[in-house]
């Protein structure tokens, strides 16, 4: 690893204050993004999707419970593998303990798969996690919200993902879709978002970016190729 330059206090606070004003118009700049979103149109979710949860079978309607709103994960979790997706578990060990907070606000959270639920719950127990974990293998909800791509689907395939024309190695791809119940009684999709979007959701890499090294991925031969599920990392 290389060593920056070692200065005074006194002109580090120099430094630090120049980027301090850079920080200060990136958040400025974020709340006006957010506020954007906030306002961008809803779509009237029609298709009828039941899903298995650890109590029995769900509507997309009963997943927001009280609340009137709902986020999803998408987690990779292919129905023929035995372990989900080493990065959405980064992603997921970022979930717990936000469920009550959520529901102050009027907000559910769930994650929701394509394999079997005997599966997500053996992993979730595994990774001793505690946010719902529901499963989408008998519905079209994954490919439906842009994050699964057909049965016959192969790597080689041009696939939409992101909103934009592209190749994808395997069926699942993570993203995050919100959901609100209107006035109505409807159900909306209000915003997904996919890729390095999800970024903003990961609590982890936010504290890996303040350090000086940061995230230097590139340099170990693969974005995420440091990445365990956390009972796999040597003690």
């Amino acid at each position: 690893m290389s060593h920056n330059k070692a200065v005074t206090r006194e002109n580090w606070l120099v430094e630090r204050k120049k980027l301090l004003k850079e920080e200060k118009a990136l958040i400025q700049a974020r709340d006006k993004l957010n506020q954007k979103r906030r306002e961008l149109p809803w779509v009237e979710v029609t298709k009828k999707y039941t899903f298995t949860t650890e109590s029995g079978s769900a509507s997309l309607a009963e997943l927001f419970g009280g609340s009137t709103q709902l986020i999803v994960y998408h987690f990779m979790f292919d129905p023929e593998w035995e372990n989900g997706c080493v990065s959405c578990s980064l992603w997921a060990d970022n979930f717990e303990g936000i469920d009550c907070h959520l529901k102050a606000r009027d907000i559910a959270f769930v994650s929701i798969a394509r394999a079997p639920i005997e599966k997500l719950s053996k992993f979730k127990s595994r990774l001793n996690w505690s946010f719902n974990f529901v499963s989408s293998y008998e519905n079209s909800f994954n490919e439906d919200f842009g994050v699964s791509f057909g049965d016959n689907h192969k790597p080689e395939d041009e696939i939409t993902y992101n909103y934009r024309q592209t190749i994808f190695p395997i069926n699942d791809a993570p993203g995050i879709s919100v959901f609100v119940k209107g006035d109505n009684g409807k159900i909306y999709h209000s915003y997904s978002t996919y890729s390095r979007g999800l970024d903003m959701l990961n609590g982890t890499y936010h504290y890996i970016d303040l350090t000086p090294y940061g995230r230097h991925e590139t340099s170990e031969g693969g974005t995420m190729s440091w990445v365990r599920h956390h009972d796999r990392y040597e003690q």
